[in-house]
């Protein structure tokens, strides 16, 4: 299927072919869901930890006798019934990370593309190149176009004055081809794909 190319002042420059098998797909939300959960799952830390019985401060003597007080039975004051004492089955220093076959993996990031153009929010921008790094430069641009959470997927290399001026822009992420991913794909409002990042990523998943 064609496409249009545009630069930056919105002018069409020229036709790309986009591949059916990448950008003509359905949509599966259980595919884009199992590939964001195997994407978030590996970001968490995993970090998160308790106090057990065992790793309290207080002393391990019995706090009184067994009998006679009138009052329930307990053993030192480290248990978790106690303020100040271990956690029960509280969280522990984990692994969240789980695994997803390639194929599915793939699959989702064709089907997160698809959906984009599907959606009429993919844009493809013919280069995403500027001669100085200007962040008030850029964003006129943008405004301009009336691009809203924008997703710049340029190809192996982004151009430094471009990454530079869109660091301080809210809501514009850049990314080289090999960054795309799923999360970031669904998330955006509009994707612009540059050409050179369009041939990379047709040639990544061929």
């Amino acid at each position: 299927m064609k496409t249009k190319v545009i630069s930056f002042d919105g002018e069409k420059v020229e036709s790309v072919d986009l591949r059916e098998d990448i950008f003509g797909l359905e949509s599966r939300p259980d595919i884009l869901n199992r590939v964001v959960r195997w994407q978030r799952s590996r970001k968490q830390q995993g970090t998160h930890k308790v106090k057990t019985r065992s790793e309290t401060s207080y002393s391990r003597r019995k706090i009184y006798r067994q009998k006679g007080t009138g009052g329930a039975r307990h053993g030192d004051r480290n248990a978790p019934i106690f303020s100040g004492g271990g956690v029960y089955k509280g969280p522990k220093v984990r692994d969240h990370s789980h695994d997803l076959p390639k194929k599915v993996r793939k699959l989702g990031l064709k089907m997160a593309l698809s959906s984009k153009l599907k959606n009429s929010e993919l844009v493809i921008l013919a280069k995403a190149k500027m001669d100085t790094s200007k962040t008030t430069e850029l964003n006129d641009k943008i405004k301009s176009l009336g691009w809203k959470k924008t997703l710049v997927i340029d190809g192996g290399r982004v151009d430094e004055n471009f990454a530079r001026a869109a660091r301080n822009i809210p809501d514009l992420d850049v990314l080289p081809q090999q960054g795309a991913n799923v999360y970031d794909i669904l998330k955006c409002s509009t994707l612009v794909i540059t050409v050179d990042g369009l041939n990379a990523l047709q040639e990544r998943m061929s």
